[in-house]
């Protein structure tokens, strides 16, 4: 058995040698003081365990967040970057420094309810599982799940990313229908628990993602690597969301779009790949089109700048022929769903998860 690594950390002129924790809870900030000051607290209260560790990495916030966490909780590890690294830049700083044995990554946006952390270390135990995330549900209405993640992502043939609990922006209440640990496509980055090697095996996080869709394509490498990807509704946390970047910023709406041409791409054996990106730019010509129609011509701008830009990024992603016939399909991965869910939502009307089951 290898010993784990030391960390090594200084602190007036004294050197400190610890033993890393099992568990690692990372916050990323970035201008999110006021949640901070709302969760930490009941993060900390909730979350009494010796092998456990808090961790806030800020993201150059201009809030005073780290004077905040240094002047009220000296006992907390402070990693400050020098500019804003997005979440998939800010977290791969961040977990580089850190050697625990899972990786707990939180948004500070995010209340954790009492009991949250053991349920989710427990399914660990099980060294195929690479990743699990809680039951996530809405800080303004307890009784529906949450955008981002509700109990467990999916994704359909297009690539279009959806949650069993929640379809584009419809929300399910939350009525324990989905009470069973399962296996899904893809865990929440608002709160998912990782393995460290697991994580660094596969990569880590694809920084040129800079925010949103990271986690569906490390979760997709878990997967292509044989691991799994679980939902675990015995923890529960609530989360407010949009907590860096509302839901309807144009620049949100650029990430989406760019990420998600991004995942397909880099994930996709070639002649599917090929075929799915032409099906990508008719369906996101039609969403531009809405959004004109709709008066919302910003966002038609940010939908042409991101095939603009993948268009421009993709070429770091190019592979041999023989390299992409050897791309596993994801056919055969769980919480793939071999339908469209833009055809079921918006033409035959299946709101719900549950709908969507008789389709495959």
């Amino acid at each position: 058995m290898v010993s784990p690594p030391v960390e090594i950390q200084t602190k007036r002129n004294r050197i400190f040698i610890t033993m890393p924790k099992r568990v690692s809870v990372v916050i990323l900030t970035w201008n999110n003081l006021e949640h901070l000051k709302q969760f930490l607290p009941l993060l900390l209260e909730r979350t009494q365990d010796d092998n456990v560790e808090i961790i806030i990495a800020d993201n150059h916030s201009k809030d005073h967040t780290t004077t905040w966490v240094a002047d009220h909780y000296p006992g907390i590890r402070l990693l400050a970057f020098k500019k804003n690294l997005g979440y998939a830049g800010g977290y791969a700083a961040a977990l580089s420094q850190i050697h625990s044995e899972f990786f707990l990554l939180l948004n500070s946006d995010v209340e954790v309810l009492p009991g949250w952390l053991p349920p989710l270390v427990e399914v660990m135990e099980d060294t195929d599982v690479a990743a699990v995330m809680p039951k996530i549900l809405s800080k303004k209405d307890p009784r529906y799940f949450e955008y981002a993640g509700a109990a467990g992502g999916w994704i359909d043939r297009y690539g279009y990313p959806f949650c069993r609990g929640r379809i584009f922006n419809t929300l399910e209440k939350d009525t324990h229908q989905y009470d069973q640990i399962t296996p899904v496509f893809w865990a929440s980055g608002a709160c998912m628990l990782v393995r460290r090697e697991s994580f660094l095996a596969a990569g880590g996080f694809d920084p040129d993602f800079f925010a949103h869709m990271e986690e569906i394509d490390l979760c997709w490498r878990f997967q292509k690597r044989g691991l799994k990807v679980l939902y675990q509704p015995h923890s529960t946390v609530l989360h407010v969301g949009g907590g860096s970047l509302p839901n309807e910023h144009p620049y949100k709406i650029f990430l989406n779009f760019r990420n998600n041409l991004l995942l397909l791409y880099k994930n996709l054996p070639l002649k599917q790949r090929k075929r799915v990106i032409r099906a990508r730019r008719i369906l996101d010509g039609i969403a531009a089109l809405q959004f004109l129609l709709t008066g919302k011509p910003a966002y038609l701008i940010q939908v042409i700048r991101a095939h603009r830009q993948f268009g421009k990024m993709k070429t770091k992603y190019h592979r041999s022929a023989d390299e992409s016939s050897n791309q596993q399909s994801p056919d055969k991965l769980k919480g793939y769903y071999a339908g469209s869910v833009v055809f079921q939502y918006f033409i035959r009307r299946k709101k719900r998860f549950s709908d969507l089951k008789n389709y495959r």
